[in-house]
């Protein structure tokens, strides 16, 4: 600030601390999202990444990195409950014809054998084919996947448990991973520790409220200025 006969403000102080109070709250946001995210199946813990340039650019800086470690894995009893013990993603093709990733492995049978995802999207094969069951099962328990994700029917009629397909697993920039690690009757939950979650915002909110009090010090000198100026 220079006082010439008139008042000149640099903004730049100001300007910073509003800055960096934006990318703690963006940066608390993506702990919180995964604080909300910690009962969720297949939800992985995001990382917010911080450019060299952020006090720049500002929260254009700032990015989310995927932390794709397996998450806690839990028995439901249920035989179309499937989870991944290795890193990588399920195939599912949804109604508009594109393919999603997903490490949520609550699938569900439709009328036509289909294996299909919460979703209705239509689980696929390691070919990248929709996973069609020969005929319905008596019941679920009949269905069995190993793990390699090979996927088998026992059939009354012959008294054999017979192969179907293999359900597709990919890494995410799309390779086929070969041994997924595939559990039964098992969700995976996210991989987010609320003790890491909670100790990682602690440092966050010092730096908003410090950045916070800059900004107040910084607006008060300013108005006392003006007020200084105006008065004389």
């Amino acid at each position: 600030m220079r006082i010439q006969g008139y008042l000149s403000a640099s903004q730049r102080g100001l300007n910073q601390s509003v800055g960096a109070m934006h990318m703690q709250m963006e940066l608390m946001g993506i702990a919180q999202e995964n604080v909300n995210g910690f009962d969720k199946v297949g939800y992985q813990r995001k990382d917010g990444v911080v450019s060299s340039f952020s006090e720049f650019i500002g929260i254009h800086g700032l990015s989310k990195a995927v932390d794709d470690s397996v998450g806690r894995i839990l028995r439901t009893e249920q035989p179309l409950d499937f989870a991944l013990g290795e890193k990588g993603y399920f195939q599912l093709l949804n109604n508009s014809g594109s393919v999603e990733l997903s490490r949520d492995g609550r699938f569900k049978l439709n009328e036509k054998g289909e294996l299909l995802g919460l979703e209705n999207q239509k689980v696929l094969t390691q070919g990248g084919t929709p996973i069609v069951l020969p005929f319905m099962p008596e019941k679920y328990e009949d269905i069995r996947v190993d793990n390699f994700g090979r996927l088998s029917i026992f059939n009354p009629a012959t008294r054999k448990m017979e192969y179907v397909d293999t359900i597709g697993v990919v890494s995410s920039d799309g390779g086929v991973v070969l041994e997924p690690n595939m559990k039964q009757s098992c969700l995976e939950f996210s991989n987010v520790s609320m003790a890491q979650e909670f100790m990682e915002m602690v440092p966050l909110r010092r730096n908003f409220d410090a950045n916070r009090q800059l900004f107040m010090l910084q607006n008060s000198a300013l108005t006392k200025a003006i007020q200084q100026i105006g008065g004389s």
